[in-house]
């Protein structure tokens, strides 16, 4: 795919993640895509299993994506995620194969107050999307 396509497909994901539609959510995914979450160390495989988890997921979802960024087969999507008015900064790594993802990494990080050591070096910036 181009890189406009591929960009649409991602929007489109990540606008059906944030409305709840899971249908459309899930499928950008291989039927034998695998999905990693390094930090508490799982992993799902198989689209219909990755839908499932997030369908018996409890809390209220929003998504806001800041930015994608990709070429050929490695896509780089960083979001906010709210669960249950709770931020936390996202980042997806997405590995396509034949126009589909094959495998997907995300990363969470919950925010945190900057270090008083810096504090004269720095500037504050938005969580909202570029």
């Amino acid at each position: 795919m181009d890189q406009p396509t591929m960009i649409a497909a991602l929007e489109r994901h990540w606008a059906a993640s944030d409305a709840g539609d899971f249908a459309i959510e899930h499928e950008i995914y291989h039927t034998d895509a695998v999905l990693d979450y390094p930090q508490s160390g799982e992993r799902i495989r198989g689209r219909s299993n990755i839908r499932e988890s997030r369908t018996v997921q409890p809390n209220q979802k929003r998504f806001s994506v800041r930015r994608i960024v990709g070429d050929g087969d490695l896509w780089i999507t960083e979001y906010i995620l709210t669960y249950d008015d709770v931020p936390s900064h996202v980042v997806s790594i997405m590995e396509f194969r034949d126009g589909l993802v094959a495998k997907e990494t995300q990363y969470f990080a919950g925010p945190f107050n900057p270090g008083p050591s810096r504090t004269h070096l720095v500037e504050k910036i938005s969580s909202e999307p570029l």
